[in-house]
């Protein structure tokens, strides 16, 4: 059995993932250069506000990315928009009010495509929707910023066609809207967004969880060509996921963690490597298949519970904060390269 994954709605769904990841770069680049065109001081709090959270919230769908396993490039027309969009932001051609304006439009279509990918994954899986889970925050914060950009740009328009300022300031233009805008979506719109990043834990547990669920839809499919999709990204996932925490993680935790203790996570992964490889060569329809696939899961089950028992214990008492989120933005860069080395990059469409 080959250990593929071509569905064509997974592969579309990463180009979504793609093409949002070039466009959230994009939104930073913009708000860097509208903050250096001399904004007075309440437009210009608000527009590092922005940026403070945009740039958070690359590295979430940096880990979305990971986490959902397909590495992918962005549509071909997203890219020229952005080569567009970048030309015009750094001319003379348009007014701020107009680079702002330029800047709600991407905002919006940033809000369109997030909400559509989470829909989307409803349709396709389980692990789909845990993998992009924590897209909802970045929906709900673009949302917010495309409301108080409203007001930015009645400001800045009433200035370019008068000269003067507009009657109401930038907060009582976006006091309704937003109020409204947080009635319909109530604390989501601040869960999980305490403005730090994610540390080595918090991605590890998410990693573990999306291959918890891949095995549940597994074991519960009598599609053959289900059970080959479920399998191939397992086998996918969990290799990535092994080899970056044995280049990344593992070596930093050793000194502190005991090189006992940090060798038996090595055997436990060697092992069920070579379970997967077991696995890879049965037939899908065979009666072995799903007891081979129990017997992994539980492994993995067991070096899971260490990991999160133990290993994070340690963490928690021997790196600082600044630290563990470090050592998450090196393993989501490890795994990027190890995904893209195992041949799961999708191609982008016209």
């Amino acid at each position: 059995m080959v250990a593929t994954l071509d569905d064509t709605k997974r592969n579309a769904i990463a180009i979504k993932l793609a093409s949002m990841k070039a466009m959230q770069q994009l939104i930073i680049e913009n708000e860097k250069l509208v903050l250096g065109a001399g904004l007075d001081t309440e437009i210009a709090d608000r527009f590092r506000d922005f940026l403070k959270d945009d740039e958070k919230n690359l590295g979430v769908l940096e880990t979305i990315i990971g986490q959902y396993g397909i590495q992918a490039e962005p549509k071909q027309t997203v890219q020229q928009l952005i080569e567009t969009v970048q030309k015009l932001m750094k001319g003379s051609e348009l007014s701020l009010y107009e680079k702002v304006a330029q800047h709600e439009l991407l905002k919006h279509q940033q809000v369109m495509t997030g909400l559509i990918v989470h829909k989307a994954a409803q349709k396709v899986g389980a692990d789909v929707m845990l993998a992009i889970g924590p897209l909802n925050t970045i929906n709900f914060e673009n949302r917010a910023h495309q409301e108080q950009l409203k007001g930015v740009l009645e400001i800045l328009g009433v200035r370019e066609l008068t000269g003067q300022d507009a009657d109401q300031g930038i907060w009582a233009r976006v006091q309704d809207a937003m109020a409204a805008f947080s009635g319909v979506v109530g604390s989501a719109v601040t869960q999980s967004s305490d403005k730090k990043d994610m540390n080595i834990q918090d991605v590890i547990r998410l990693d573990h969880g999306k291959v918890n669920t891949l095995f549940t839809e597994l074991l519960q499919s009598n599609d053959p060509q289900k059970i080959q999709e479920y399998f191939g990204q397992i086998f996918k996932d969990l290799t990535a996921h092994a080899e970056a925490e044995e280049e990344v993680v593992y070596p930093r935790v050793r000194p502190f963690y005991g090189q006992e203790n940090t060798q038996e996570l090595f055997d436990e992964q060697a092992e069920m490597k070579r379970v997967l490889e077991e696995i890879k060569a049965l037939s899908p329809s065979s009666s072995q298949f799903k007891d081979k696939v129990r017997q992994l899961m539980e492994a993995v089950g067991d070096h899971m519970r260490q990991e999160e028992s133990t290993m994070f214990a340690a963490i928690r008492n021997n790196l600082s904060s600044d630290q563990s989120e470090q050592l998450a933005t090196e393993f989501k860069a490890a795994k990027t390269r190890i995904q893209q080395k195992l041949g799961v990059v999708s191609e982008s469409k016209m």
